[in-house]
């Protein structure tokens, strides 16, 4: 927000206390720490599709796809937001998957399927890059289509229909200082850009390396992420009328996906 800049009257002693609020900056309805609600929020319709087959994994809806091997152990590959990925087949139902960027960890995924092989949960732990926190999240995802065969139980197409969350990856703080504004989350994840579009570093996160932040008008801006310089995902948040909620339309440009998340105001 712009701030209030002195009138040449200021200079005048009867009129110093009318000065000093007219040099209080407008807070932006912005700022403050926002919660989102996973409930109030409408999740892409648009399935992960993955399998494993004779001793190795296939991302599907990755992009760029890969295939690995299905061992237990470390295999590298490119243009994720992880340099290598480890697939172990638990039993015919689970499988478990460890991210890693540069030797850390990033993501620890079990995968399990229902008896009637219809409902796939996933129990996920995310490490930080600049914190000790997890974040701990549970996806329940449907069966689209009819299930595969020859392939583990875990393998298909598979839609979110839930997801759960841990609040340390639930809250984002924004504070703006004039064209400046600053993000903040629990886990150690900070930028702070200017508002007219220009990029600027995107700290503590394996996802984006580089941010930009467009002013749409006083109560709509608009996040631009990169990794590597490419766009990972565009992020459209508008504040409402009461500046009690938020509402985050959020475009992964990797794998085409629309969700809608819904934040309040703590």
């Amino acid at each position: 927000m712009n701030k209030t800049r002195h009138s040449l009257a200021c200079a005048t002693f009867l009129l110093a206390a009318l000065c000093a609020s007219q040099a209080a900056p407008a807070q932006s309805p912005f700022d403050g720490t926002w919660h989102t609600n996973i409930a109030q929020s409408k999740l892409s319709p648009k399935p992960n599709v993955f399998y494993l087959s004779q001793g190795w994994y296939h991302c599907v809806s990755c992009n760029p796809t890969f295939d690995v091997k299905a061992d237990g152990q470390d295999q590298p590959v490119t243009g994720q937001s992880y340099d290598t990925i480890s697939v172990t087949e638990v039993d015919p139902k689970t499988i478990a998957l460890t991210t890693k960027k540069a030797g850390k960890v990033v993501s620890e995924q079990n995968r399990s399927v229902s008896a009637d092989g219809k409902t796939l949960t996933v129990k996920i732990t995310t490490h930080p890059m600049n914190s000790d926190q997890t974040i701990s999240s549970e996806v329940t995802a449907k069966l689209v289509g009819p299930p595969p065969s020859g392939v583990h139980a875990t393998s298909g197409s598979w839609a979110i229909d839930k997801l759960k969350e841990s609040d340390n990856g639930l809250d984002t703080t924004y504070k703006t200082n004039g064209d400046e504004i600053t993000m903040t989350e629990p886990t150690g994840a900070t930028y702070t850009a200017k508002l007219d579009g220009t990029d600027a570093p995107f700290k503590g996160s394996y996802s984006t390396d580089t941010v930009s932040v467009k002013k749409i008008d006083a109560h709509t801006i608009e996040e631009t992420d990169k990794r590597g310089g490419q766009v990972v995902e565009v992020d459209k948040m508008t504040v409402s009328a009461n500046g009690k909620t938020m509402t985050v339309v959020a475009t992964n440009k990797l794998t085409d996906r629309t969700s809608t998340y819904v934040a309040t105001k703590k």
